[in-house]
């Protein structure tokens, strides 16, 4: 059945299905409830659509786990390499909004030896070129259509079409020197490069207009690089009236194929789909060194509020033109300053497990008591920024939420707000079937309830991560479970002692530094990860870990490897954030996340961390263990979390030649492994084994 889901989903994915077709099909998913087959980047994926894995995504095949590889479809021919996986839009965050496909296989032994042709100047700071290329080159962007890596965009409700983006660093240098030799001089002051990054567009005719926006600039603080002009590199050649206006500039009707129009990326614009045939078109963006950026706080503000609607959107669509309306905000004001946008905002009032909170992607608050700390509020703010997961469950999704549409953004009616949702939550505990009061930001007088109304246990909890790492046995002076048996225990063996040791070290290394760990379906909080001075909640970060020494010898009865088993598996939240702003009323936390401070980027890794401990192995020999029961810790650690876990090296299998994990664990494998040659040559003399 669940083969037969997956295959059905390409068959009707081509467009010719009957709407009763694909609406029986839809019942069919909806009716599937089956566990996530994997995990990857922090989302969990199924090899066929599921009730909550509704979402398609192309990955590159040799990320998926070796074991259940073979059971995601691979589409597409002309990109073998991609597997299609399904995963829980709820789960989904800025990190991970968007599927860039990697497909520079695709132009791979290409001849891309492209040229453009003299450039009309359409406008100002507006051109059309036209394209020159080998016929092999010419077919290689031509297959990008038919790779049918298309799907609905996140910004749908702006726009018609499909599209997929596609990450091609051979295709990008290409361009570059095409650019860097057809445009003229003074537009390419401090020009760099081509972005990598291709969005592929395909519109049907009769599909509805890409309607008026700004590109939202690229930038990269680290290189001082941001983007001055879009790329629009149109495949198929058509008309409409117009196929692209460039608001306050021209206005082009017809396009040929391969005609390359690249504008200043401060016009608004709209395209439309052609009259008659496919519209297929790339955009990218020309890439500049730009020293001299100013930096404006409210964009980055209007920014991460673009970010977060998109997000909620999943939950609530009507949400997805605000976020439009604050993605064209911050694109204008890049160029132009920011200006007043619309006078009514949206806010989500969401509630976890008793916890009342407002929020609207950079501004959130929270009621003021004795029982909620501001620790606790800047968890909750970035469990639910990132939308991390509980367990299996994505934060937003075990929230209560509510989109309230509130005039005046200074928030003075939201301490007020607050109280009253903590009055009505406290109310509805004592007296089931109370009436709940509608989300209004014009909330009536209420008493807050006493502290004895609020959850006894608190949404996010101290703990004391210590806990997780008991001492060791004090060892004894047996030999060998061979030699000593009858009196061998594991718990007090010196080399399973050591090799526990030196489990909980690499444990430690990436428990002891998160400031936010889930246990399961609980979340807690290590309160001396989070700072406050003055008006800044710091949250601290990863350390690195420092080296272990190896020195050791093992004889029969397995190797240590076995008798390390997993304790607990516990969830790490790493947070690479600028700090917190906050202020405080008598009544309400307002907490402030400028993620996009000075235009950069947040880093966040969530992961998950296999704490060690020592096993028992009585009744079965270890040499008779097999699979998962041989080397249970061992095989549970997460390749990314071995120094250099970005690397293909990590993800070598922990027990092969060279494996990172256990040089991480045995700094001195070389003397390990001398120590057992020299071990085994005695044993043979010992036995008196002569040929």
């Amino acid at each position: 059945m669940s083969t037969e889901l997956r295959d059905r989903f390409f068959a009707l994915s081509t467009g010719e299905a009957t709407d009763e077709e694909v609406a029986r099909y839809r019942s069919e998913v909806d009716a599937t409830d089956t566990e996530p087959t994997a995990t990857l980047d922090g989302l969990s994926i199924s090899w066929h659509p599921t009730a909550r894995h509704k979402s398609v995504r192309f990955v590159d095949a040799e990320r998926i786990d070796a074991d259940v590889r073979e059971l995601f479809a691979r589409p597409s021919e002309g990109a073998p390499h991609l597997a299609a996986v399904f995963v829980d839009p709820r789960e989904l965050s800025f990190r991970t909004f968007e599927n860039i496909v990697p497909l520079d296989q695709l132009f791979a032994g290409v001849p891309l030896d492209l040229e453009l042709a003299e450039p009309v100047e359409l406008g100002p700071e507006a051109y059309a070129l036209s394209l020159r290329l080998p016929d092999a080159a010419r077919a290689g962007l031509e297959r990008l259509d038919s790779l049918n890596l298309y799907v609905p965009p996140l910004n749908a409700s702006s726009r018609g079409g499909e599209r997929f983006i596609f990450h091609s660093a051979l295709l990008a240098e290409a361009l570059t020197k095409a650019v860097s030799a057809a445009l003229p001089e003074a537009v390419l002051d401090g020009f760099s490069h081509v972005n990598p990054v291709f969005r592929c567009n395909r519109f049907e005719p009769g599909d509805s207009n890409f309607h008026h926006h700004r590109d939202t600039p690229y930038y990269d603080a680290t290189h001082g690089h941001v983007s001055r002009h879009t790329v629009l590199l149109y495949l198929t050649g058509g008309s409409a009236d117009p196929a692209l206006d460039l608001v306050g500039g021209p206005a082009v009707s017809e396009i040929d194929p391969l005609t390359c129009v690249i504008f200043d990326q401060r016009y608004e614009h709209e395209g439309a789909p052609y009259r008659d045939g496919r519209k297929v078109f790339l955009r990218t963006e020309l890439v500049f060194s730009e020293p001299d950026v100013t930096h404006d706080p409210e964009i980055g503000a209007q920014f991460s509020k673009a970010c977060y609607w998109t997000g909620e959107s999943v939950f609530a669509p009507e949400l997805a033109r605000h976020a439009d309306a604050y993605y064209n905000q911050v694109a204008a004001a890049h160029w132009n300053g920011l200006t007043a946008g619309e006078t009514g905002e949206p806010f989500v009032h969401k509630q976890f497990r008793g916890v009342h909170f407002l929020a609207n992607g950079y501004d959130f608050w929270f009621p003021k008591s004795e029982s909620l700390s501001l620790a606790e509020c800047a968890a909750i703010t970035l469990l639910d920024y990132f939308n991390c997961k509980i367990g299996d469950t994505a934060f937003r999704e075990l929230c209560d939420t509510a989109v309230i549409e509130a005039e005046g953004a200074d928030g003075t009616w939201i301490p007020a707000f607050l109280k009253a949702k903590r009055a009505e939550s406290a109310n509805s505990a004592q007296s089931t079937g109370s009436a709940a009061s509608s989300d209004s930001p014009n909330p009536s007088e209420s008493q807050p309830p006493s502290e004895s109304q609020t959850p006894s246990h608190p949404a996010v909890a101290s703990f004391d991560k210590s806990a997780f790492f008991p001492d060791g046995e004090e060892t004894d002076n047996v030999c060998c479970p061979f030699h000593d048996f009858g009196r061998f225990d594991a718990t007090r063996f010196d080399e399973i002692v050591d090799l526990y040791e030196r489990a909980q070290t690499f444990a430690k290394a990436h428990i002891m530094p998160a400031p936010i760990l889930m246990l399961g379906e609980d979340v807690v909080l290590d309160p001396e990860k989070f700072v406050i001075r003055g008006n800044q909640i710091h949250i601290l970060g990863k350390e690195p870990l420092r080296p272990v020494n190896f020195a050791a010898c093992w004889n029969s009865g397995g190797t240590p490897d076995n008798y390390i088993d997993v304790a607990a598996t516990v969830g790490a939240a790493h947070f690479l954030v600028p700090p917190i702003l906050f202020s405080e009323s008598d009544d309400c936390y307002h907490l402030q996340f400028d993620f996009f401070r000075n235009t950069w980027m947040v880093q966040h890794q969530q992961s998950t961390v296999p704490v060690p401990m020592i096993r028992r192995i009585d009744e079965v020999e270890a040499e008779e263990l097999d699979g998962e029961e041989a080397y249970p810790w061992m095989d549970a650690v997460d390749p990314s979390l071995v120094t250099g876990g970005s690397d293909e090296s990590a993800r070598t299998p922990w027990w092969a030649d060279d494996s990172p994990l256990v040089d991480e664990l045995f700094d001195h494998l070389a003397e390990r492994e001398d120590y057992y040659d020299d071990e085994d040559d005695g044993d043979d003399g010992d036995d008196g084994d002569d040929d």
